[in-house]
């Protein structure tokens, strides 16, 4: 039986939103840590809670293995679980009270534990491990295995003897090795629950890798609990490489790569695309990236690795708003690249916000017209979320109440006090999204996205906060106001 026992607190079948999407993709932080573990010369065994109902399955697990640690080791390269969500939160109490039953040592790492340990140290947990954790919880695990006392390790918290969080090092764990970790251990968990899931819904096969760790950008409302702003690169021949092995080995049709940015390094992306072609490793994949990384050279030499779809944190069609975010990113960068893609043939998809502090009607609009202007092949929709550790969360804390995370992907609640209350910006995801979906469709239900668009026009006026948070230090001046008809709400901009 294995030494340590690794898991994650999602699952797929607690977050509607997702169920309905059917995406599911391996714990890939998780199965890194594994490898970590693995390559210290600790034994591992994973149960992975992404298909397999933790409640049902985990216990029965714990009694047959008995495991002498139980990590609850979170994925860092899934943004679900950066959300923070606490339905996560749950499942991670109810896996550390079924480890201690069993009588083993249990661990947190996340971005919800990095922000809360004294939260999770008092719901069943001995230490929490923040920051780029898995040399942490190789020595952690390695000096319990030992019998050794407790070492003084960076991102290391526990309860001392007044039950008060102590931290023996620096607050963040650094792992500047990461990038030079063997593959993540796939072998741990079995993909093919993953692969007839995707087939199924899909009809092809979509698994997950990553390029790099990080953003060294600093959008004011991102939370970056795990590695600041730091930002690495893995060698372009060895994420090739992997590519090659998933698209032979395991039958891999699709790749979703979970960098948080992807294409930074212009260099990286020419370097990769050849080892790509000299590999024959390309299969079609999907990026997360920024308007202003798609150069023309860069979109070519995606072009030619494989690239099929690029997102892009467009959050907003008011450059005022996109100032107010400290996004660094120029409105015309994001027309500009939405045309170089589409004339690659990529999917250019944009992820949007709504709510954040100084937009008003007027901006709403703005972001409405650019996705009518330049017709992205998709779009996601999420409201600005204040998590710790970020500008917008310090400025807005004051009004935060009791509820301080979402409780799934689509719980999509305004928390703070924005320009409009939560149902209408309900209803312009809801309208925005439908009259993208329209746009490839054979026959488009019309009447339906104008009956969704009239539906916002006829809540924007009863769902105004009379007394909107603002940032007191602005020193824009909000949108000149507009006057826009029904008709002119209604009407769809021309293909770009």
């Amino acid at each position: 039986m294995a030494d340590v026992l690794l898991t994650h607190s999602y699952h797929l079948a607690y977050d509607p939103k997702q169920l309905r999407k059917m995406q599911p993709y391996l714990p890939l932080g998780t199965l890194y840590a594994a490898s970590a573990l693995r390559e210290s010369g600790i034994s591992v065994a994973a149960f992975d809670s992404m298909l397999e109902d933790p409640s049902e399955k985990l216990p029965a697990l714990l009694e047959k293995q008995r495991p002498r640690i139980v990590a609850v080791y979170e994925d860092d390269f899934n943004f679900l679980s950066k959300m923070c969500l606490t339905r996560m939160r749950e499942v991670a109490w109810e896996i550390a009270r079924a480890a201690r039953k069993i009588g083993a040592v249990t661990i947190a790492h996340g971005s919800d534990s990095t922000d809360n340990p004294l939260l999770f140290l008092k719901n069943g947990f001995d230490y929490v491990l923040c920051g780029e954790a898995e040399k942490t919880l190789t020595q952690l695990c390695a000096s319990i295995l030992g019998g050794d006392r407790t070492p003084f390790l960076d991102g290391l918290v526990m309860l001392n003897r007044q039950h008060r969080t102590f931290r023996p090092g620096q607050r963040l764990a650094k792992n500047p090795a990461w990038q030079d970790l063997p593959y993540p251990a796939r072998d741990l968990v079995s993909i093919e629950p993953y692969r007839a899931a995707w087939l199924k819904a899909h009809g092809y096969f979509s698994t997950n890798m990553v390029a790099s760790r990080g953003c060294p950008y600093r959008c004011n409302w991102c939370a970056k609990p795990i590695s600041g702003n730091a930002f690495q690169l893995r060698p372009p021949a060895a994420v090739a490489e992997e590519m090659k092995q998933l698209k032979t080995h395991a039958g891999v049709q699709h790749i979703w790569f979970g960098d948080d940015v992807f294409a930074l390094d212009r260099h990286w992306v020419r370097q990769f695309a050849e080892e790509v072609v000299v590999r024959d490793a390309s299969v079609p994949f999907k990026v997360q990236s920024r308007a202003n990384l798609m150069t023309d050279d860069t979109v070519r030499h995606l072009k030619s690795a494989g690239c099929a779809e690029v997102w892009m944190g467009v959050e907003s069609g008011s450059q005022t708003v996109l100032n107010a975010m400290d996004k660094g990113l120029d409105l015309h960068s994001v027309i500009a690249a939405r045309q170089r893609l589409k004339t690659a043939g990529i999917r250019a998809c944009y992820f949007l916000q709504l709510g954040y502090p100084g937009e008003t009607w007027p901006e709403l609009q703005q972001t409405i017209e650019l996705v009518r202007e330049t017709h992205p092949d998709d779009i996601g929709v999420s409201f600005s979320y204040p998590l710790p550790g970020t500008p917008f969360y310090e400025r807005v804390r004051a009004q935060l109440g009791p509820k301080r995370n979402w409780t799934d992907s689509d719980d999509l609640c305004i928390m703070f006090k924005a320009a409009y209350t939560t149902d209408f910006y309900r209803a312009v995801r809801d309208a925005l999204h439908a009259e993208v979906d329209s746009w490839h469709q054979p026959s488009p239900p019309e009447s339906q996205v104008n009956a969704l668009w009239r539906r916002v026009e006829d809540l924007e006026p009863i769902s105004r906060d009379p007394d909107p948070f603002v940032f007191s230090e602005q020193a824009y001046a909000p949108a000149a106001p507009a006057i826009v008809t029904v008709e002119q709400l209604l009407h769809s901009g021309e293909s770009a």
